[in-house]
């Protein structure tokens, strides 16, 4: 296949890319300590955050958004990881703006985008996407949630876990199958209102990582909804969930090169000015070549990345792709945490430590958004093996 991308920064491109990291650095690093301690949401944050418009990057102006492309939109992600080490509000962020604000844009009737797509993209309103259950991980046609038809639209029951922002959000994209169907077209996808009848949130749970990301249980009980609240065609749900899992599993690694960044200009930092047996650390083989295996990691890791992108704003479908990004990034990340940490010593080792924090963080990138092996075995499927 031919290919030809040119990832050269636009002169808009590179001010936006200085005013996103200026940005991050003055108003996303800091108190970062206390809210991570606390284990809690940071909300001034992640106003800071919709003022600034990342929210809405990719969402055309008419709905409150920025209008950017996706090159642009993971261009400043990445950017957030650079400046901020707080992955947990930026992992928040991304659940937010790819699993609910473009599910609604891609799919919502003009009603359900004017309603709740403005919110979304000025922080008011905070989004998330329900499609877990403790039977079903991966595996979305197992679903048990039923939405059962009555008069003037649906009824739900079942329950979901895992749902990150579920603590604070107002909008709850939930995944339910129709009783009287089978296969694919027994799903569907509704838009649901956090004070809608007979939903109810539970108490925030807690993680080795990802700390101010705050993640409950959802229960739906006769939780009634107007047929408005449907996304989509009745049956279309699988249709909702595949496409909206493309857009995650890319871009939700997209701070992760920001991430990946930031670790390598402080091991090189480290290796330059810190000195044992007279000389710089950096002079030792060992250390050197495990920073130069980080530098390679993010390289590989960015160019994935922004390939995805730059597919999805040609209007391509990219199941593959998706797929390769969440795998490759997620591990070369892990990778990259665990190296930044080993040349830190015993100091990167310690509770609230960059690198022992950095380290937490990254191991959930194995999981969320289907694990390692599920993008393996979608991999594998796609190229034809049995």
């Amino acid at each position: 296949m031919e290919l030809t991308v040119d990832f050269g920064w636009t002169d808009e491109q590179q001010q936006l890319r200085e005013a996103t990291l200026r940005f991050a650095r003055a108003e996303l690093a800091t108190d970062l300590a206390k809210w991570e301690s606390a284990g809690s949401f940071p909300p001034q944050a992640w106003r800071r955050c919709a003022e600034f418009g990342i929210q809405g990057m990719p969402v055309p102006q008419r709905f409150g958004g920025q209008g950017a492309d996706l090159v642009t939109t993971a261009m400043v992600f990445e950017t957030l990881g650079h400046g901020s080490a707080d992955n947990g509000l930026l992992f928040s962020l991304g659940a937010h703006l790819w699993s609910c604000a473009l599910p609604i844009l891609r799919f919502g009737t003009d009603e359900q985008r004017s309603r709740y797509l403005p919110g979304l993209c000025d922080g008011s309103l905070i989004g998330v996407q329900a499609v877990t259950e403790h039977g079903s991980g991966s595996d979305a046609l197992a679903v048990s949630t039923t939405a059962t038809p009555v008069p003037d639209g649906y009824v739900l029951d079942g329950a979901k876990t895992y749902i990150t922002n579920a603590p604070v959000a107002g909008v709850f994209l939930v995944l339910a199958a129709l009783a009287d169907r089978t296969g694919p077209s027994r799903l569907c996808a509704f838009v649901v209102d956090r004070d809608s009848p007979g939903l109810t949130v539970g108490e925030p749970v807690d993680k080795l990582g990802l700390k101010t990301s705050p993640m409950a249980e959802v229960y739906l009980s006769g939780c009634r909804v107007p047929a408005s609240a449907l996304l989509g065609e009745p049956g279309a749900g699988m249709t909702v969930f595949t496409t909206t899992i493309e857009w995650e599993r890319g871009f939700i690694m997209a701070s992760a090169l920001g991430t990946m960044a930031r670790q390598l200009d402080e091991a090189v930092t480290h290796a330059k000015g810190h000195r044992r047996f007279g000389r710089p650390i950096g002079q030792n083989q060992s250390v050197a070549n495990r920073i130069v295996d980080m530098r390679v990691r993010l390289d590989s890791a960015r160019l994935l990345v922004y390939q995805l992108a730059w597919l999805k704003d040609q209007g391509k479908r990219t199941p593959m792709e998706s797929a390769i990004v969440k795998l490759a990034v997620s591990e070369s990340l892990v990778d990259n945490s665990m190296a930044a940490m080993e040349l830190f010593g015993a100091a990167g080792y310690m509770a609230g430590a960059p690198q022992e924090r950095d380290v937490r963080d990254a191991l959930a990138s194995r999981f969320y958004s289907g694990t390692a092996d599920i993008q393996r075995t979608i991999v594998a499927r796609l190229l034809g093996l049995p």
